[in-house]
């Protein structure tokens, strides 16, 4: 999290990114820090029930403070699961309930937690991002836990722009990145044309460094006309 200490948009900004320690959350929160001042970081494992209880408790202290005029609220992160499983492979409740208590329970959770913590204050805007992929419009093979988990995450974030009109609400897919969980989507799949296609866009330089995506994400916040719960993609910008 940090805290807006500039002038202009980003002043008196309460910012949260999760899953800021590599990939996309790490470029996007190095944007952010040189607009926001200095912040804190907390460290909890948001796939058991008490690293979800110390990240909410963590939200609802910093987020007491009333100086804050904004909210920014980027949830990050996640998880691929076994991609080497076929749809037929997961048989295994323990695995499955794991992976959706940390790609879906603790997005929820942290985002309702932050916007009740933040509350209603006039003159005050509210914006949540989430962190989507075509995964969650389109299917893949092997994938089945990645893209249910990705369109579980877009429906609910639309269902909050509709229910809270005044929550500018945003599912940002931020195209295939060239980051460890594309490593890991390019040398762990089953499905053998999965695993080329990907080893295709890596040799033929068609993977898009995060900063550049980040720094689309910022502009698309920065001019702010998106409508609330769209889902956009990196190549529709």
């Amino acid at each position: 999290s940090g805290s807006g200490s500039g002038s202009g948009r980003w002043a008196a900004t309460a910012c949260v990114v999760t899953g800021a320690s590599r990939g996309f959350g790490r470029s996007l929160a190095r944007l952010l820090a040189p607009r926001l001042g200095p912040g804190s970081c907390v460290a909890a494992d948001l796939g058991c029930e008490e690293g979800l209880r110390r990240a909410t408790a963590a939200l609802r202290e910093v987020l007491r403070d009333a100086s804050y005029g904004r909210l920014l609220l980027v949830i990050n992160a996640g998880s691929l699961g076994d991609v080497s499983k076929s749809f037929l492979d997961l048989t295994d409740p323990d695995e499955i309930n794991s992976y959706f208590s940390f790609n879906v329970t603790s997005a929820l959770c942290l985002s309702s937690t932050a916007l009740q913590a933040f509350g209603k204050r006039p003159g005050c805007s509210r914006t949540v991002v989430n962190i989507s992929s075509l995964c969650a419009l389109k299917p893949f093979r092997n994938w089945a836990l990645y893209c249910s988990g990705k369109a579980s995450r877009d429906m609910m974030f639309q269902v909050l722009a509709l229910e809270e009109p005044d929550v500018r609400v945003l599912n940002y897919a931020p195209g295939p990145l060239d980051t460890d969980m594309q490593l890991l989507a390019r040398t762990k799949t089953g499905d053998p044309g999965m695993r080329q296609h990907f080893q295709s866009l890596k040799e033929n330089r068609q993977l898009i460094d995060s900063s550049v995506s980040a720094q689309k994400l910022l502009n698309l916040l920065e001019e702010d006309t998106f409508p609330s719960g769209a889902h956009v993609d990196f190549y529709d910008i």
